[in-house]
């Protein structure tokens, strides 16, 4: 879904007026990275939500929690995924410049309830999870020592 075919009474919109530090773009790229971590990683825990009442139920309403370090190694995989090479200056284009950033987004979320935590998420938690310099030139490295390789060097 693109900026500007967002509903104007979306919760994002106010946000992005309020907290003009990210675009809509690093925002939408979080959701997409969770996914990963959730479908193609196969990450987090499932949990009941608090707000569970029939036990029956139970298996239709758990979630697969994920926590920040894990959220930060899928954003880190998708981004590579994504956009190889280029995955820092897009995520710098959107204004995230650090893991501590992937915290704020998703806490922003949270707040106007397009994310959930559990009692034990803490922005902190995605604080120096991994230096965006070496975590993103890690693919750039392998592939020109797997070329150097390839050519008897």
């Amino acid at each position: 879904m693109s900026k500007s075919m967002l509903n104007p009474s979306h919760p994002i919109v106010e946000l992005l007026e309020r907290d003009k530090r990210y675009k809509f773009d690093a925002y939408q790229f979080v959701f997409d990275a969770l996914g990963y971590a959730q479908n193609r990683l196969e990450y987090g825990k499932p949990y009941a939500p608090e707000e569970f009442e029939d036990i029956e139920d139970l298996d239709d309403q758990l979630e697969h929690h994920v926590s920040g370090q894990e959220l930060c190694e899928a954003i880190r995989l998708y981004a590579l995924e994504q956009y190889g090479l280029v995955a820092q200056c897009v995520l710098s284009e959107w204004g995230v410049h650090s893991t501590s950033d992937f915290g704020e987004i998703v806490f922003n979320l949270i707040d106007i309830k397009q994310m959930k935590k559990t009692d034990h998420d803490r922005r902190e938690d995605f604080n120096n999870v991994y230096d965006f310099d070496k975590a993103f030139r890690v693919g750039f490295e392998s592939t020109m020592r797997d070329s150097s390789k390839e050519r008897g060097e």
